[in-house]
This record gives structure tokens, C-alpha cells and sequence, in this order.
């Protein structure tokens, strides 16, 4: 199946489109984060991707990184209200502006590298299109959330 890739210029774009109705007021259709958390969880994913370090990975998290991998890179959509990976929890007041720009740099930067496979530091080596999918997928999960 062909996949939907964040890299794909014209699925970026969509998903620039739809962040640009998220507001500070933009309340969730399911689950606790507000929009400047939901913003903070998923450039905090995006920089995992993209290099920064995965701290606090549960022993057990470990035994499960094929599985968990699968259940990321398939056609499923996640289910509402997914337990997270522990550095991925985002459950203080934040500031919606500063968190939104967040978002809109780690897909640029993302972008920047999407030629390139990468290693995650939980599922281990990712074909660009891979990465592509993963971080599409993700997007569009917490964007229907909000109703974008």
C-alpha cells in the first residue's frame, strides 16, 4: 500500500494547511492535551526522529521495540487515547505560541533530512520512507483529534 509521506510535498503542505486552524482554543475531540500540548507532544516526536535523545525508555518498552515498530509503520490508525512513550507526556501549562512554532520548525527540520534513512533509538534503522509515513501518521492522529 502506498503510504502518505510528510515529505511529499504536496501532503506537507496539507498538513501546514490544517495546523494553520489550530488556535490556543482549539479543544480535542478525545483525550486531556490541550493544543499547545498537543503541539509540544508531536515536535517532541519529530525531534526524537531527527536526532535528539530518547531518555527514560521503560526496560520492558525494549522488549517490545519490533512490535511497537510494526504497530507504527502500519495502515492501522492508532487507537484514541495510546499510552506514549514516558519523554513524549506533555502535561504542563505551555505557551500555544511558542509550542505552535516549535511544531512548525521540528516538520522543517524533519523535512530538511528526509532524504536520508535514519536510526531511531527505539525501532532502530528507518527507510526515508518510513520516517515519512511514521511522522505523517502521527500528525494526522493528533491533527483529526483536534478536528483539523
Amino acid at each position: 500500500m502506498n503510504h502518505r509521506d510528510l515529505f511529499d510535498p504536496t501532503v506537507h503542505d496539507g498538513v501546514l494547511e490544517r495546523l494553520g486552524g489550530l488556535t490556543e482554543d482549539t479543544a480535542p475531540q478525545w483525550g486531556t492535551m490541550d493544543a499547545a500540548q498537543m503541539c509540544a507532544h508531536c515536535s517532541e516526536v519529530l525531534e526524537v526522529s531527527t536526532g535528539k535523545p530518547l531518555e527514560g525508555t521503560p526496560w520492558y518498552v525494549g522488549l517490545m521495540r519490533g512490535l511497537i515498530k510494526k504497530l507504527v509503520l502500519s495502515d492501522r490508525p492508532y487507537p484514541r487515547s495510546t499510552r506514549t512513550h514516558p519523554q513524549y507526556v506533555v502535561t504542563s501549562d505551555l505557551d500555544f505560541a511558542v509550542e505552535h512554532a516549535r511544531l512548525l520548525g521540528a516538520i522543517s527540520a524533519a523535512q530538511a533530512s528526509a532524504g536520508s534513512p535514519k536510526r531511531h533509538p527505539l525501532f532502530g534503522q528507518m527507510t526515508a520512507e518510513e520516517n515519512g509515513w511514521a511522522a505523517y501518521k502521527h500528525l494526522d492522529h493528533h491533527l483529526t483529534q483536534f478536528g483539523l
